[in-house]
Parts: structure tokens; sequence; C-alpha cells
């Protein structure tokens, strides 16, 4: 899913990041993304605050379901709907009860039908609405084996914009018609239909719609059947292809009036997009947009995409950004729609990232599933990080990864450097407890996490080793483990023990510098310690981490030189034949997801890479990010801090960058006597 307010405040304002060196993007486009998806977060000031989490019991594995035959006849006027359910399931033990999620579902009947054996009524429905559970109860054993559950039951077309809901829309003549569309992540597919609503539960499903004839009807699958319902000649029966087999919360199924545009990609992929009534050219950016990315993941992930059609559709009232349903993604129309009159170019960036990072989904997480909530964060960083990777390959012309730096990474760093920060991975109990843990840090601190990773193991490794994965793991559950144990086996690095410091733990090291010429050698003294936003502290036992750190050179400023993994508190590095008068620049690309300190003589040492920018716009804007987090610590003056602040925009970036080192110089030396005997172990300094 996609969590996208600026494009960090539309990223955090919106709700699966400031000005940009090259073509800038809104602060706000960015933030929505966050804002979308998690409507429910406080504001940042209260970055995590866990309230006192409820009992919770994950469902029994004595029933648990195969195939789910679903048929629903949605009431667009009156908002309600009505509901089969013939599930095939699998008895595992013996047992006189079946227990399902069910919320805002009243069933009328239910029985159970042993393979060649009698049907069982069951004698009663026990509602614990709190755990949104029920349990049907039957007069007798349900023995070991295969069966047949039915269930007939009714619901709300609610206006919550969740699970089975309706959402409003003007036609072009003015009025006001309704759609019934779904939103089932995390746990509201309960909402439109009882069944085992845990990502770990796989079934496939052969759904099938009863809609007014005038309606579009769409779901995961392509339709095999349309035709008109006996009981009613208004009304039409849509059937729909058996989906693979997959998690609840990825179902989905949209009726309504829209137009659409198709296209194929190169292999053979239909692709709609589908628009309000009368917008059908709005969609043909998101559809040139999709029919090149699913190649780039075929290709990247050495996996097909593996159903036969994908729809993306822009849905009226939206709670989310957009959302991964796996064959039909669902959008708010501000994330699928491009006036190509009258839309910016940061519009069609963002519409771009929202697109593929839902389509990575359809791999990571789709294909292959979370086993519970607590690896949420890996999916959504994931997709947050292939999303940059994807639209570089389809539109270099962007610069999006200083886009990134600018936004994803440097709000990362900010929020997570406060003492209210949380780790990445956090234990997820409740289902409920999803929506309060996943924002900024598990999305962007997940997705700049994963790009040091990927740069710490190399492309190709990286690439043999999702593919590992995504086989090993198909149509299956694996957890954040699983995806460390392949990418380790493919590069022969030690993918666990580095990963876990960065996601177990909040915070990030601050790597502090210096270095001497030795001859033709320059030998670099590299630490490690804890950046606190709040300045230093005295924490008897200081986190630590396993750190990957690229070196690169004034004769080589794109290229790395040298690779170290820092393991320690410090390290002492040489790297061999660099001249006196030639720089070093430690985290080229701005890659690995920490705050660097140099010495007064390697910042020297960088202006002249400053001055004819041979130091590349995202390393430069890197550094005044790191420069500038430093000094709001070590100058004490407000004036001062006003005063750097208030050239931001007065100058360019080269000089901007040189008067801040030159004022970051001045103030290190002039405080260093009073900083010095004020270090500890977890400070910034």
């Amino acid at each position: 899913m996609s969590c996208r307010v600026s494009l960090s405040v539309i990223r955090l304002a919106l709700p699966r990041n400031p000005t940009l060196v090259a073509k800038p993007v809104s602060p706000t486009l960015r933030a929505s993304r966050l804002l979308v998806r998690f409507n429910s977060l406080s504001s940042v000031s209260t970055l995590f605050s866990m309230p006192e989490r409820r009992p919770f019991v994950r469902l029994p594995t004595d029933v648990y379901p195969v195939n789910y035959g679903l048929r629903l006849k949605p009431d667009l006027i009156d908002f309600t709907f009505e509901g089969k359910l013939e599930a095939a399931v699998e008895v595992t033990q013996g047992t006189n009860q079946i227990v399902m999620n069910c919320a805002d579902i009243d069933i009328i009947t239910a029985s159970f039908v042993p393979e060649g054996g009698e049907e069982i009524n069951a004698t009663g429905f026990n509602y614990q609405n709190e755990d949104e559970k029920v349990t049907l109860c039957f007069p007798s054993i349900l023995q070991k084996g295969s069966g047949s559950l039915k269930i007939d039951f009714v619901g709300e077309l609610n206006d919550k914009m969740k699970g089975f809901y309706r959402s409003k829309y003007t036609t072009p003549s003015g009025e006001n018609h309704y759609a019934a569309v779904t939103q089932f992540e995390a746990t509201d597919a309960r909402r439109a239909f009882p069944c085992w609503d845990e990502p770990a539960i796989k079934a496939t499903f052969d759904i099938t719609l009863i809609v007014p004839k005038d309606r579009i009807a769409l779901s995961n699958m392509n339709v095999v059947d349309r035709k008109p319902y006996p009981e009613d000649h208004s009304l039409v029966e849509v059937k729909f292809a058996t989906t693979p087999i997959m998690s609840s919360y990825l179902v989905a199924f949209v009726i309504g009036e829209y137009d659409f545009v198709e296209s194929q990609s190169s292999d053979g992929v239909t692709v709609r997009v589908y628009t309000p009534v009368g917008k059908a050219e709005q969609g043909k950016f998101a559809l040139e947009v999709a029919t090149k990315t699913l190649p780039f993941y075929k290709d990247y992930f050495s996996v097909p995409y593996p159903l036969p059609k994908i729809d993306l559709i822009a849905i009226a009232d939206f709670a989310a950004g957009a959302m991964e349903n796996w064959g039909l993604v669902t959008y708010r129309e501000t994330a699928l729609l491009i006036d190509p009159k009258n839309s910016c170019a940061s519009s069609r960036q963002w519409v771009a990232l929202v697109v593929g990072h839902e389509l990575a989904h359809q791999w990571f997480g789709n294909l292959v599933t979370m086993e519970w909530w607590t690896h949420l964060w890996l999916n959504e960083g994931f997709a947050s990080w292939i999303e940059y990777l994807c639209v570089d390959h389809c539109f270099p012309e962007y610069d999006i990864w200083t886009q990134f730096v600018s936004a994803d990474y440097t709000r990362a760093l900010d929020l997570d450097a406060l003492d209210n920060s949380h780790p990445i991975e956090v234990d997820v109990g409740h289902p409920s407890e999803v929506d309060e843990i996943f924002d900024a840090i598990s999305y962007s601190k997940g997705a700049s996490v994963i790009r040091m990773l990927h740069n710490y193991i190399g492309d190709e490794d990286f690439r043999k080793g999702m593919n590992a994965y995504l086989l090993k793991f198909q149509h299956k559950n694996a957890s954040t483990e699983d995806l460390w144990e392949c990418l380790e086996q493919a590069s022969g690095k030690p993918i666990a023990a580095v990963m876990n410091s960065w996601t177990k733990q909040m915070g990030f090291p601050i790597i502090v510098v210096d270095q001497e010429q030795h001859g033709s050698d320059r030998v670099l003294k590299i630490s490690q310690k804890k950046f606190c936003a709040s300045g230093p502290r005295n924490d008897e036992n200081c986190p630590s981490w396993m750190v990957p750190i690229s070196i690169c050179t004034s004769e080589g400023p794109s290229c790395t030189k040298m690779k170290v993994l820092l393991d320690q508190p410090e390290t002492t590095v040489n790297v061999t034949n660099i001249a006196p008068d030639h720089w070093i620049k430690i985290n080229p690309g701005t890659v690995g997801f920490y705050r660097i300190q140099y010495s007064s003589a390697m910042l020297e040492s960088l202006l002249p890479g400053i001055r004819d920018l041979t130091l590349l716009p995202v390393d430069r804007l890197g550094l005044q990010n790191d420069l500038f987090s430093l000094l709001h610590k070590q100058a004490d003056m407000q004036e001062e801090k006003n005063r750097i602040e208030r050239v931001l925009g007065a100058i360019p970036a080269p000089d901007l960058i040189q008067r801040v080192l030159n004022f970051a110089l001045s103030v290190r030396k002039y405080t260093h006597t009073l900083t010095v005997e004020n270090r500890s172990d977890c400070g910034i300094f």
C-alpha cells in the first residue's frame, strides 16, 4: 500500500517527502504519502506512543480454507449487500466449531458438508465483536478431512472507506452517483464476507458479482462469463477467473461507472487504467508508466507477472494513497490521474512513483506475502525503495535519486534522531496496532536501509537473492529473516547481522572521520557514535551498528574506491595512492543511513570539489544536511542559526555549501574547548 503527504508532507499529510537540485517537488507532496495511508496517525511530535496492547489470539488452525466461492449482490440504492459463501475447507482435527473473522456482517444460515457426507447445519453463531470474530457452532463433530462450508449473509455498504463501502462521485451531468468499492488492508476483508482474515491463511478465490447491467464490475482476475441475472433483468451476473492462492487482504472488487484506456506490456500483459467518466485522457500517463514498469520488474526479479491482466483504477473516496490488490490496484484520483494540459512535472513524478510502488507489490507482497503484520515494514520499505529504482530506469530525466535523498532519506534521519523514535521492526500482536507504528520510520527509513543494503551487496548479488526468495516462497508466506537468508546465500555477506542492527533498534550512528597523509597513502580514522537530536547523552549502554561504509576520491567522485564494514566502535582504513591535494569523501551517493562529521582538515579539502561542482549534487546535498544537523547542536546561538538559514534561498548551492563549511570550521574551532569536556559515548561530538 502506498503511504505518500510532502513528496514529504504529501506522503505524511495525505497517507504504502524539500527543494530538489534538478526538478523541485513540493514538500507537501511527499508527506501526503504517509498521511493518506494512516489518517489515524497523530502529529509528528508524538512519533511513537504505543497504547496498552489488547490481548490477542490468532485464529485456530483446526479448519482452514482452500478456496472461497463468493457471490455478492450489492444494492447501490439502499447501500446493503447480500452474500453467499461456499468455501472448500480442510479440517485438520475434529471439532464442533469453526472460528472465522467477521465484522459488521449478519449471518443468516451456515452449514458444513463433509466430503461424501450429509449436510450439518450450524446451531448457533457466537459473535465476538471486539475481536471481530464469529464462532459457528455445530451439533456434532466435524471429522478430519475435506468439506464445504456454506454461509448466507448480509452486510452494509458502509461510509467508512474500509471493507466493502460506497464511494460517492459526480457524473458529467452533475448527478451524484455511488460506486461499491473495497479496501481490505489490513483487516477489513471480514467486513465484506466471513473469512480467515490473516495474511498467512491463503486460498484461491472464485468471485461472482451481481450488478446493474449499466455498471462496470472489476475484480482481481479477468471476466470469464457475463450473463443476465434471471431474477432481475436490470442486473447481470459477472463471473471472474479463479485467482492464484492469495491472502484475503488482497482481494478486491469495484462496481461503478468508469472509462478506461488500455494497452499491453511488452511481455503480453493487458493493462487498463480506469478513470471517472469523461476523463480517460487523464489515465494515459499512468498507463505509460504501468506498461514500462511491468517488464522492468519481470526482468529485475526474473519472475514473470503471474496474472493475465492488471487494472489500475481511480476511486473518488479513498482513504489510502493506493492499494496493491493483486490484479486490481486502487488509487485515490490524485495519485493516478494526470491532466496533460494542466499538470506539473512534480505531479507526473508523483504518479510514476505511486504506480511503481504498487506494481512492485505484485511480486513483493502479493506473490510472496509477509507471515504476519510485524513484517509489513519490509513490504512497504522495499516497495518505497524500488519504486525509485523503477522510475529512474523508466524516466532517467527525473534525477529521482536526488529527490529520494531530499525527501525520504533526510526526513527519516530527522525523525529517527528523536528520543521518541522507534525501531523499524516492531512486534505486532493485535492487527489494530498496525496503523500506530507504520509511519515515516517504517516507510522512509525502511526504504533508506534497503537502499543501503542493495549498495552493500551489489546489484548482481542482490537480484540473485531476490530471485531465490521469490521462487522459494512464491504463493506462500515469509518473514524478514527468510529474505536475509536468501540474500546472504547469494552474496556471502553477513546480511542478517548487518540488517538486524538497523531494523531492531531505533536511531542511527554519526560517523566521525579524521585523516593523515602517509606518503602516497591516506589513513582514515573512523569511529561511530549514536546521533542524538537532543544533544549528548550519558547512557551507559549505547547501541552500535554494523555500518557499510563506501569511500570515493576526487579522482572518481561517482565511483566507490573502497568499501569497509564498520562492525566495531572504531577502525583505521588505509586508502592507497591518494595525492596530498586530493580529497576523500565518505558515503558517495549519500546511500549510507548515517550522519558524517569530518575533521576540519577534511572539510577544507572538500571545498574545491564544491567550487568546481565535481562533487555530485546528491553528495553536496548530503553534505549540507549533515553540516546543518551538526551546526544546530554546536552553535548555541539562535542568531547564528537564523543567519545560516536565511542564506538558503539567497545564493547558489555550491556557494552556500562553501559558506556553511567555512562557518562550520569557525564554529568548530571556537566551540572545541567548550565541548570537549562534555563529550560522551552517546553524544554527537
